[in-house]
């Protein structure tokens, strides 16, 4: 297990210094591998180095007997498939072992949608009375007018906003830096949690990130999901609504209110713009539905 440690470390430095991954996917990658590591000890008594076509076989079988989620087993295998091919790549094996298993063809579905009404709704259901109620709807005011990807949005430092020029200067995957717009409404919320919020929560304490918590730290993936759980429940919303759900209402409703889906694209931080063109799909439904609802012969 130790050899296959090393083994892991080598292979994150590698993807780090080649594709500049962040640590989440680098986590993702990892968490994979010593899954398959620990399977693969256990049961065929063998380190990573060794392993054979069979063996990956019979571990996928393992995982579907198990009921992964096709999504899931699709990261998997491609994890398992980088992996192998940058062993065999530096010479570490003589045949890569996750040749000819074909990654399973996964049916695209259309992200799920809040209306405006929704969005609203939930961005008015934090106590602006309050210091955290006012970073909050801050922080929701400015997700869902730039449309990050919630990692982007707690990893924001003040260095990043610029309010004069009403912009944030992201750093997104693969450490690609864009600038995004912020309208006036979140550009008017951030200066009030600024002036108003931000000195209340650090006190005597500092701290570089935009949007702190009570500790006088950045807030973290996970607290900002509590977050939007809680103010899901709160504004009265029956759907499953999650940080991401924001971005995809963004980018929806600009093409709802016919924006190019090329700035959309760069807005979003998608490198290739078929990334984007789902969110033409959900666009497409909707006009369906106001057709059906309002066309004489719907």
């Amino acid at each position: 297990m130790k050899d296959n440690s090393a083994l892991l470390d080598e292979f994150c430095d590698a993807l780090w210094l080649e594709d500049g991954l962040s640590r989440n996917s680098l986590d993702s990658y990892r968490r994979d591998l010593r899954i398959f590591s620990e399977w693969l000890g256990e049961s065929q008594g063998k380190p990573l180095l060794v392993a054979e076509h069979s063996d990956l076989l019979a571990y996928l079988a393992k995982r579907f007997e198990n009921k992964i989620k096709p999504r899931s087993a699709a990261r998997m295998l491609s994890s398992l498939k980088r992996f192998y091919r940058y062993l065999h790549r530096e010479g570490r094996i003589g045949i890569d072992p996750s040749l000819q298993i074909d990654t399973p063809k996964l049916p695209r579905g259309l992200p799920g949608v809040l209306t405006e009404d929704d969005v609203q709704a939930l961005i008015m259901a934090p106590n602006v009375r309050t210091a955290l109620g006012l970073r909050d709807r801050a922080m929701l005011e400015t997700l869902y007018a730039s449309g990050l990807r919630v990692s982007e949005l707690v990893s924001l430092t003040i260095s990043q906003l610029n309010q004069d020029a009403g912009v944030l200067r992201v750093l997104g995957k693969g450490a690609k830096e864009r600038l995004v717009p912020l309208g006036e409404e979140a550009l008017d919320w951030i200066h009030r949690y600024l002036v108003r919020a931000r000195p209340q929560l650090l006190g005597a304490r500092s701290c570089d990130a935009l949007f702190v918590t009570a500790r006088a730290q950045a807030m973290t993936r996970q607290a900002f999901w509590s977050l939007i759980k809680r103010y899901t429940e709160v504004s009265g919303i029956r759907k499953a609504v999650s940080p991401h759900t924001l971005r995809h209402a963004f980018a929806t409703h600009l093409l709802n209110h016919g924006a190019d889906l090329r700035a959309v694209q760069m807005l979003l931080g998608h490198t290739d713009i078929s990334t984007t063109q789902i969110y033409t799909h959900v666009a497409r439904e909707r006009l369906k539905e106001l057709h059906a609802r309002h066309h004489p012969r719907g």
